[in-house]
């Protein structure tokens, strides 16, 4: 099972998760991608939930997308998965505090009250020491909201596609599908007959 965790102010239902969604359905394979609630420890609470429960019957892998690659990150060395993290945010504590406020989620529109205290609380889920092998760290030189090098620099031995252009939604993502589907499927855990 592929557990897709998304980005601040985004959905379950974006584009990157629903085109991962089409892409594990013709595999086959499981494809998880809830909306979460935009508080941090809301969040990782409903996806350490999933986890425990899906994690009993079937292999796991995650694929995170900005916040929700340091999401996976936390998420991955708690449970030991692999995961996929896409133009991933490595302080997301900081950076969010410029967000504080009323935010538009960019899927439906709707509005929440992103506080002080929402951004402060990321910094418990700061992983010090990740495991490179673990991860495959998906970058693009153009992202406009996150500096590449900071994610090169906490991972530098993971392996790593990195991009010149594109920008923080990651351009042309499709065309990297196999090889996300070929790093968490490595140890042929997620093989459609599991």
């Amino acid at each position: 099972m592929i557990i897709y965790i998304h980005g601040f102010a985004s959905s379950g239902m974006g584009s990157k998760a629903q085109a991962f969604r089409e892409y594990f359905k013709m595999h086959a394979i499981d494809f998880f991608a809830p909306s979460l609630s935009p508080v941090p420890q809301l969040a990782i609470q409903t996806l350490s939930d999933c986890i425990a429960v899906c994690q009993r019957d079937k292999p796991l892998g995650l694929i995170g997308s900005s916040l929700g690659g340091f999401y996976a990150m936390h998420l991955a060395e708690q449970f030991n998965l692999k995961a996929v993290l896409i133009n991933p945010a490595i302080r997301p504590d900081v950076l969010l505090m410029n967000e504080i406020g009323q935010v538009q989620n960019f899927y439906d529109g709707a509005h929440f009250e992103w506080q002080k205290h929402h951004a402060e609380s990321l910094s418990k889920f700061v992983v010090n020491e990740p495991k490179p092998e673990h991860y495959l760290l998906m970058l693009q030189k153009g992202d406009e909201v996150l500096d590449y090098r900071q994610a090169l620099k906490t991972l530098p031995s993971a392996e790593t596609i990195l991009e010149e252009g594109g920008d923080h939604s990651f351009k042309n993502i499709e065309q990297h599908f196999e090889r996300v589907y070929g790093f968490l499927a490595s140890e042929e855990k997620y093989a459609a007959n599991n």
